[in-house]
């Protein structure tokens, strides 16, 4: 089972190409700080605009520079049930623990087609399987019925939910097993979603703060609610302010700040406003990461 702080990494860009000098860096800095996993090339690493082969060799190089040290979880998700079995196949053969796959965005499936999709990538490839349910950027919600079905399948060993909704632990261990790796999507969420009976958190935040959201999830397995919860408040205005515009754009001036990457994103997306950096500027001061 996944737990704690897994971190929704970055893809770093230098004139309009993966760095990988710095992809591979990052890597190292959240091993010493104390990261527990890594997710390359979902939402926040820009999958949308990266190419097949450098959607792969992303993953490649994180598996590379992490060395069996933490979990890695590919994502290898797309609205096309073809590609998304590709991908898992190359997450396979590079030697990732297992692939987190979104619920196909634009073509909105019905639960039926939900379930379909899951099972084919399941069927073709011997991997741990996270689903990935996050309906504001997909539009459709896989329900927890559908989830129950699809965690009778071996490979099928968990969720990353972005929903915010704090019933869907619950509810989803209750459906699926108490062996159903639950894993928050969203930020904010964190604490509750733990004292829901969750295991951990896909994180955008640990990609600035990874030492203190990985001291929130030690703090808590150790059962310090108390200190679980200060960490959590020092947290918040990170978790908002890197959302104050479409992520990963405020991570990315964030990590610039910080000297960790360069704020470089891909079009469609772009920096965040003046007004914007000015808030993501006020966090990280807030939090102790800036001066």
């Amino acid at each position: 089972m996944f737990r704690g702080s897994i971190v929704a990494l970055i893809t770093p860009f230098r004139n309009n190409a993966v760095d990988e000098a710095a992809l591979q860096a990052l890597v190292e800095w959240h091993i010493e700080e104390g990261t527990h996993g890594f997710v390359p090339v979902g939402t926040t690493g820009e999958s949308p605009t990266l190419s097949h082969d450098e959607h792969e060799r992303v993953i490649d190089l994180v598996i590379e520079a992490n060395a069996g040290r933490r979990p890695v979880i590919a994502g290898t998700g797309s609205n096309s049930t073809a590609e998304a079995i590709r991908f898992t196949k190359h997450a396979k053969a590079a030697g990732a623990d297992a692939a987190l796959v979104v619920t196909p965005y634009y073509n909105k499936p019905t639960q039926a087609g939900l379930y379909a999709h899951f099972k084919a990538i399941h069927d073709a490839v011997d991997l741990p399987i996270v689903i990935y349910n996050i309906p504001g950027r997909s539009v459709i919600d896989m329900s927890v019925e559908t989830m129950a079905q699809l965690a009778r399948l071996p490979n099928i060993i968990g969720v990353k939910d972005a929903t915010a909704d704090l019933t869907r632990p619950v509810l989803t261990s209750q459906s699926c097993g108490e062996d159903f790796c639950l894993l928050t999507g969203e930020d904010g969420t964190t604490l509750a979603y733990l004292a829901h009976g969750g295991h951990g958190c896909i994180s955008v935040t640990a990609n600035v703060a990874p030492r203190l959201c990985a001291r929130l999830h030690e703090t808590w397995q150790r059962g310090d609610a108390a200190g679980a919860l200060a960490l959590h408040r020092r947290l918040m205005p990170l978790h908002q302010a890197l959302f104050i515009e479409s992520s990963p754009a405020p991570t990315k001036y964030a990590l610039g700040r910080l000297g960790k990457a360069a704020p470089e994103l891909r079009l469609p997306l772009v920096e965040p406003r003046e007004a914007s950096k000015q808030v993501i500027d006020d966090a990280l001061r807030a939090v102790g990461l800036l001066n």
